[in-house]
């Protein structure tokens, strides 16, 4: 691991399973090593996977098959800013469809318990508008939506 700052994420046993998905679900995305417990520890045993390095969107991470003390939780997501409904949909879904779950604006779980936002660069354009009257209508439409609607976020910026 030679990155001087890697986000390090704690699984029960599926650091390698999760990599593995999110290498396959996003772009610049890759496992680059799975390294093994030279040594029993408290939730495994000498030999288990212990970390798994891998990259998403180019981000470095290592997944840390640490036991079932510690779960994820919405303080920590990753916000992947989309080009298009079509690239929104297709993670969105892959995520849901793969064990996941639906939250609110933009925001689901993975079946692992990690969050993420899939957020249209639109929908940043938007609810950041210079006419604020204008970034209000897109925001209250964006509180409305489970899976973010470019088109009618769109819509609700223009009137």
């Amino acid at each position: 691991m030679a990155n001087k700052n890697t986000i390090c994420l704690w699984y029960d046993g599926a650091a390698l399973e999760a990599a593995t998905f999110y290498a396959a679900t996003f772009p610049d995305s890759a496992v680059t090593a799975v390294h093994h417990a030279p040594g029993d520890y408290p939730s495994g045993k000498q030999g288990d996977i212990l970390t798994v390095e891998f990259t998403v969107l180019g981000i470095p991470c290592l997944g840390l098959n640490g036991g079932p003390m510690f779960s994820h939780s919405e303080a920590f997501s990753f916000q992947v800013a989309t080009d298009n409904q079509a690239e929104t949909d297709r993670l969105w879904h892959t995520i849901i469809d793969n064990g996941g779950q639906a939250s609110a604006c933009g925001w689901c779980k993975d079946k692992w318990g990690l969050s993420w936002q899939i957020t249209p660069r639109a929908l940043t354009a938007a609810i950041t508008h210079p006419d604020k009257a204008a970034a209000r209508r897109a925001f209250d439409a964006m509180m409305t939506m489970t899976r973010i609607d470019i088109a009618l976020i769109e819509a609700a910026l223009k009137g």
